[in-house]
């Protein structure tokens, strides 16, 4: 990963810089902060990527618990199915035994129709007499009881041939029906099943069908992901080769120390304490809020007054954490100037200094990458950038 003090080693690099080798470092400097702008960028593709993948999976998850609850009220189903498949089955072999009697059942029906007719021809082709013949021709008493009891049992016999037809007839009538009832409410409810199964299927196949996809986008992000890791690796070796070749340039050109230069007036109140490049402006930068600007210059150049004032803060670099040797001047008007990372104080805490006056000298003392000067504004004890100013 790119250190989060990258911006303070560039700033320390150009610092150190000779005039001859400003121009390289301006160039290392712009292609550092390109390099690292695509950095950026891959860090929050990245991000994205990350965030994307963790959301398919969640889907993926719940997806998977849906076809998994699918399936298990399809194995229901399918019990439930093969119940019915039973029950009918049973009924189906209840309903071919009941073919079988119904069929003996018929022929008895059949036979006892035809015994029924040819009786009633022999009756009416004998011309069977009534009760008053056989009373009127009977011999005597004997006979005449003979004869009734001989018309009782034909009669008899009629009805009783008759009584058969009728219940074999209804029996037949009652078995058809019962069986036909037993298959259709069998059948419907077997058809009801086989619907939901369907149903069950088709709604799996479209949950799968789904997760399916699911996992081909993740697979495709996870891929991207794995290009944009090797593009941040790259990008984090080249940001590290430039700094280590502007380290390199710097190191050879430390024999040759910038001037101190002439006062450097702008078109502010106050003049430039150092005279020398802006190298990292106020602001936010790379997280966090820049209170000053880091202007470059060699170690031991004279660091100048911009106004007269007092001073008023003086802390060595075990007191003042990050800032090292730190000085601050009392202006007036509520206008502070500070003046970080020296190597050296000319002036002490309480004295009183001129506009130009030497308060102290350049270093890279705290934390620090190179040596330049830090140069903070405060108005009323709140920073704000000392371009304005200048």
């Amino acid at each position: 990963m790119i250190k989060a003090y990258s911006a303070a080693a560039l700033a320390a690099a150009f610092l150190m810089l000779p005039v001859p080798a400003a121009a390289p470092a301006k160039d290392l400097e712009a292609k550092l902060h390109a390099k690292e702008a695509k950095l950026s960028k891959v860090r929050e593709r990245k991000g994205v990527l990350t965030s994307t993948i963790s959301r398919y999976r969640s889907k993926i998850e719940r997806l998977t618990g849906e076809v998994a609850a699918l399936r298990s009220r399809e194995a229901a189903v399918r019990a439930r199915l093969e119940a019915k498949q039973a029950e009918l089955d049973s009924a189906q072999a209840e309903l071919d035994v009941g073919k079988k009697h119904l069929a003996v059942m018929r022929a008895r029906l059949k036979r006892a129709l035809v015994s029924l007719r040819a009786h009633l021809v022999a009756i009416y082709e004998s011309g069977t007499p009534d009760i008053l013949s056989v009373l009127v021709e009977a011999g005597g008493y004997e006979e005449l009881v003979n004869r009734s009891e001989y018309l009782k049992r034909i009669n008899g016999l009629d009805e009783a041939v008759v009584s058969r037809v009728r219940d074999l007839r209804d029996r037949v009538k009652r078995m058809v029906a019962r069986l036909r009832s037993a298959k259709d409410r069998i059948e419907a409810a077997r058809d009801a099943i086989a619907a939901e199964e369907r149903t069950l299927a088709d709604a799996r196949s479209a949950v799968q069908r789904r997760q399916s996809k699911l996992v081909a986008a993740r697979r495709s992000r996870e891929a991207a992901l794995a290009k944009v890791s090797s593009a941040e690796s790259d990008l984090e070796g080249s940001v590290a080769a430039i700094q280590a070749e502007l380290t390199a340039t710097l190191q050879a050109s430390a024999s040759a120390p910038l001037p101190a230069g002439p006062i450097r007036h702008g078109s502010g109140q106050l003049i430039w304490p150092v005279d020398g490049p802006v190298v990292s402006g106020f602001g936010m930068r790379w997280g966090r809020m820049h209170e000053g600007i880091d202007i470059a210059v060699p170690a031991g150049t004279p660091i100048r007054a911009a106004a007269s004032g007092t001073v008023i803060l003086q802390q060595g670099e075990g007191e003042s954490g990050g800032y090292g040797n730190f000085t601050c001047l009392d202006h007036g008007g509520g206008l502070q100037t500070c003046y970080a990372h020296q190597s050296s104080f000319a002036v002490g805490a309480g004295q009183g200094v001129s506009q130009g006056d030497t308060i102290g000298y350049v270093g890279c003392t705290g934390h620090c990458f190179g040596d330049h000067l830090h140069f903070e504004v405060r108005i009323n004890g709140a920073p704000t950038d000392p371009l304005g100013y200048l």
